[in-house]
């Protein structure tokens, strides 16, 4: 079950940076560069704050995104307890000037205090937010950021959307995408890969510059 999903996941790679760096063109007057490419839609934190998806989380920022759901058992758990070591390799940055969002699936089940408790059993630190919202607006977020199997079948399975981590510079335009399961100081390392400043490589769980 583990290897099918992580195949699975790893195939979403390719469509999820296809569809996310397909995004240009000209912006609404009232948006960001890129803001008419990122669905503005309400979101609830895991601390219940109110937050707009393109406005609050994504506009000017660098960020790690994923789906989850509280409630799963069988590749969630694993990838959530993945990402809270790529959360400590990248040390004080998260919550700075890199931001991780964990979006749920279900969020008919999903409430702030659900994902506040899921976030507290993973000693998630600051700079993490677990997001809920409407039905329809998560639909929406999950087709915009590409997370989606062209197999109709497929696609209706919400573990095959849930391995995969898309990152990004919203600034820069740039977007890719990596296995959530992958080891985390290569996830790190991907997602630093982005960044506008110097280039860092990971070196025994720390981050090291490597071009100035």
């Amino acid at each position: 079950m583990l290897r099918r999903t992580v195949l699975a996941g790893a195939a979403l790679v390719p469509l999820a940076y296809g569809v996310v760096r397909a995004l240009g063109g000209e912006s609404a007057p009232s948006a960001g560069p890129r803001g008419r490419h990122f669905p503005n839609v309400p979101l609830l934190t895991h601390e219940n704050e109110r937050v707009r998806f393109y406005d609050d989380l994504i506009k000017g920022k660098h960020v790690a995104i994923n789906f989850t759901y509280a409630q799963c058992s069988e590749i969630c758990p694993m990838m959530t307890a993945n990402l809270v070591k790529v959360q400590r390799i990248l040390g004080e940055r998260v919550g700075r000037d890199i931001f991780m969002y964990s979006i749920s699936l279900t969020p008919e089940q999903d409430t702030p205090a659900v994902l506040k408790d899921y976030a507290k059993n993973f000693g998630v630190k600051p700079g993490w937010l677990f997001l809920t919202g409407a039905p329809e607006d998560i639909e929406l977020l999950r087709r915009a950021l590409g997370f989606v199997d062209p197999d109709p079948e497929v696609d209706r399975q919400l573990t095959s959307h849930s391995g995969v981590v898309l990152y990004g510079n919203e600034p820069l335009g740039r977007w890719a995408a990596c296995p959530a399961l992958s080891k985390p100081e290569q996830v790190a390392e991907s997602i630093l890969w982005l960044d506008k400043r110097p280039r860092y490589r990971i070196e025994n769980g720390r981050t090291r510059v490597v071009v100035a």
